[in-house]
């Protein structure tokens, strides 16, 4: 990768990033480790951390910044709302609030009836979902279940639906009634779910455990086995929304979601572009019989500037054709990732992508938080999403000629 011209000598820039991570340990909390770099600028598909370095951001804040960084659209749009209208509290509307969520229920194409709750994150959009389920329960369906290797959040309701162990286990018991189910395995959903069943939380695909869909026909039992006994039937697509796999959701992909209409779906990540926001979205009827005035809220949720930057990211990808430039990209990259040695099955879907290492001569599978070190010394940031798997999920804007320097390193990065 190329550096700046105008970076600071390297001794000086040393010195400086040394500084920053001390100041680092000594005044924010250590639940994220070390940082990984000290960047200072983004522009598009790249980011430049304190020495100058140019780096090619594959993972976009982790599937946030739908545009790359600095778009202008998304600039002007928040420089506008904010030299206009910041916040507001929930008591009050504003035009960006109402002109976001009239766009999502456009691209959704929902039904009357439907409604959009703004939050901060996908962590508060799931868990107003987990409090929607919990009172259409009435009480009386004490069961919510959700899928091994799923990932909903950490706050403690969202915490519950999130499958793996480690990120529970230290604040047990948490909340009651959260059942896992295996992953891919129908059966096993359809002894699951019953009378007692609340709600069933599915994402359409899964990123944690390395970018995996779920079986041919596995959303479509889902909905038909919560329709039978009166459950609702809840899609994450915090991270596979806004356009990330070529569609606006990914359950709108026939092959995901073979046509199935949920009851309510979360969002977040992509949808503010890199501006804190959630959504929870109530389908049709489902809206009737969930909160009413008074039994959720948020401080910050639907705030003008947040909203205006949704809104300008939405549109943006409508005008610019991101739906099928994140198709036509997949379909550049994955021939070329499969034809390298060491790389076996590539799943997701448009830019959400997950890449197989394979085990080498010896058997071993390439450590993949080594290969993402040695992608960051050359310029390149992946994420070492699961042992033996790397997630990729770059702005949906990026090109194949800024993806091209990354293909043609990857073979010396996995073997080291």
């Amino acid at each position: 990768m190329t550096e700046t011209t105008d970076q600071a000598p390297a001794g000086q820039a040393s010195d400086q990033a040394q500084t920053w991570r001390d100041d680092f340990s000594r005044v924010l909390s250590p639940v994220f480790g070390s940082p990984q770099l000290d960047i200072v600028r983004g522009e598009g598909s790249y980011v430049w951390d304190a020495s100058g370095k140019q780096y090619l951001d594959l993972l976009a804040g982790i599937a946030v910044n739908a545009l790359g960084h600095c778009h202008p659209a998304w600039v002007k749009a928040i420089t506008e709302q904010t030299n206009t209208l910041g916040h507001i509290s929930n008591f009050f509307t504003s035009p960006a609030q109402i002109g976001l969520a009239e766009k999502l229920h456009e691209i959704l194409d929902l039904p009357a009836g439907s409604a959009v709750f703004f939050s901060n994150s996908g962590t508060e959009a799931n868990e107003a979902a987990f409090k929607m389920a919990r009172r259409a329960a009435g009480g009386g369906r004490p069961f919510i279940i959700a899928v091994e290797g799923a990932f909903h959040g950490r706050t403690m309701g969202a915490l519950a639906l999130t499958a793996k162990a480690a990120y529970r286990e230290p604040f047990a018991p948490g909340v009651p009634g959260v059942v896992h189910v295996p992953y891919g395995d129908v059966e096993a959903l359809a002894a699951a779910i019953n009378d007692n069943t609340a709600a069933v939380f599915i994402e359409p695909i899964q990123g944690e455990v390395g970018v995996r869909k779920h079986p041919e026909g596995y959303l479509k039992a889902a909905r038909e086995l919560t329709t039978k006994v009166g459950a609702l039937l809840v899609l994450d697509e915090v991270q596979s929304g806004i356009a990330r796999t070529g569609y606006w959701f990914a359950h709108q992909d026939w092959s995901i979601g073979e046509g199935v209409v949920p009851d309510i779906i979360t969002s977040a990540k992509g949808l503010g572009g890199g501006m804190p926001i959630g959504a929870t979205i109530t389908v049709g009827d489902a809206n009737t019989k969930l909160l009413e005035a008074g039994q959720h809220g948020t401080t910050f949720g639907g705030n003008p500037i947040a909203c205006a930057a949704g809104l300008a990211v939405l549109e943006t990808i409508e005008k610019d054709g991101l739906l099928d430039h994140a198709l036509d990209v997949n379909d550049w990259l994955t021939p070329r990732l499969t034809a390298i040695d060491g790389i076996g099955e590539i799943t997701g879907q448009g830019l959400l992508i997950g890449i197989e290492l394979l085990p080498d001569a010896d058997a071993q599978v390439p450590d993949s938080k080594a290969v993402a070190a040695r992608a960051l010394e050359a310029g390149f940031i992946i994420n070492p999403v699961a042992p033996g798997r790397i997630r990729l999920a770059p702005p949906l804007t990026i090109t194949t000629d800024e993806l091209t320097p990354f293909i043609d390193a990857l073979p010396g990065l996995i073997t080291g």
